[in-house]
This record gives C-alpha cells, structure tokens and sequence, in this order.
C-alpha cells in the first residue's frame, strides 16, 4: 500500500458517496481521484486503467457541467432510466471496446492482464456514461463492474485498492436505492 494508493482511496470513497448524495461537488473530487489513481495505475503497468482513469477524467468535467448546466432546472439533470436502445448500443458498444482494447494492450505494450483489464475498463465507462447522463441504471452496471474490480486487485494483492471496490459495491447499492427512488419517467 502507498500514500497515493490511500489518498485516491479516500477521495473514491468520498467522491461515490457524494455522487449517491447527487451533490456535484463529487465530480471536482473524482477529477482528483481519477488523477491519482491513473498514475498509480501506470506504476502497476495496468495500461488499460491508466486510458480508463484519462478518460475518466474528461468524463468528471462532462459530468460536472452535465449535473450543474445540462437540463432539468435549477436542479441540473434529473435521474431517468435508460431506454432499451441505450441499454443494448451500450452493452455492444462496450463489449466491442472490451474486445479491441484488449487486443491492443495485448499487442502493443506489456500490460498485466490485459483483457480482463480491457474489459472492466469498457464497461467502467459505459457506467460512468449512464452516470453523467443520471441514468439509474449506472449504479445495476456498477455493482457488477465493482465486485468484479474487488476480485480483480485481490487477486493482484492491490487489498487498499480492493476494499476500496468493495465498499464501491456498498455505495452502488446505495446509489441504486437512492436514484430509483429519484428518477423520473424516462421520456
């Protein structure tokens, strides 16, 4: 475990937390946190979350205005459910992404694990998509992804990291709650 390990530990778990709380702050936090954790990633030699983390942290910045100026009101953007259409291109298009990521990685650097890493990276985003856009289905899509991260960093011997996705998995059974509870009808 090292001090950038469980600095950007903290800051996921306060960063999810808010995002559970839908307070926008969480997207200034994870900006952070992605930040630290993309260079922690890249001392793994786990290239595949080094692009997810760089794209993550586009995404804070997509999700923050999203949140604060992206419609629905003063309130921002409110929580809706995704449609079918959006559920199936995104599943397709992740796998895809899962697919040829991971093929590069394997290919062209000498990544640890790199479809599995591949793959949890291309469904990571299409989460973090669902969650910026306020779909409720982001938090189904992450419990999964999330337990999958716990197996993955144990398995690595990355623990800090490990609990960190595990209490992650705690907090999308929150968000889930929270967000259906929330939502609106889809339009």
């Amino acid at each position: 475990m090292t001090t950038l390990e469980l600095i950007a530990s903290a800051l996921g778990v306060l960063a999810v937390w808010l995002t559970v709380r839908q307070n926008p702050l969480c997207w200034p936090i994870g900006l952070v946190m992605v930040s630290l954790y993309g260079w922690f990633f890249f001392e793994a030699r786990l290239y595949s979350q080094v692009l997810l983390n760089g794209v993550f942290a586009a995404m804070q910045v997509y999700g923050w205005w999203q949140w604060t100026r992206g419609g629905g009101g003063e309130g921002g953007r409110p929580v809706v459910g995704a449609t079918g259409m959006e559920i199936g291109a995104g599943v397709v298009v992740a796998s895809l992404g899962s697919v040829g990521l991971g093929l590069l990685m394997a290919t062209a650097t000498e990544a640890a694990y790199p479809g599995p890493d591949a793959a949890l990276t291309a469904f990571s985003l299409l989460a973090q998509l669902w969650m910026a856009l306020k779909r409720w289905q982001c938090w189904v899509l992450w419990i999964v992804v999330d337990v999958l991260y716990v197996g993955f960093f144990v398995y690595q011997g990355y623990w800090l990291t490990a609990g960190l996705y595990g209490l992650f998995t705690l907090l999308a059974v929150m968000g889930l709650r929270e967000w259906r509870r929330a939502r609106v009808a889809a339009p």
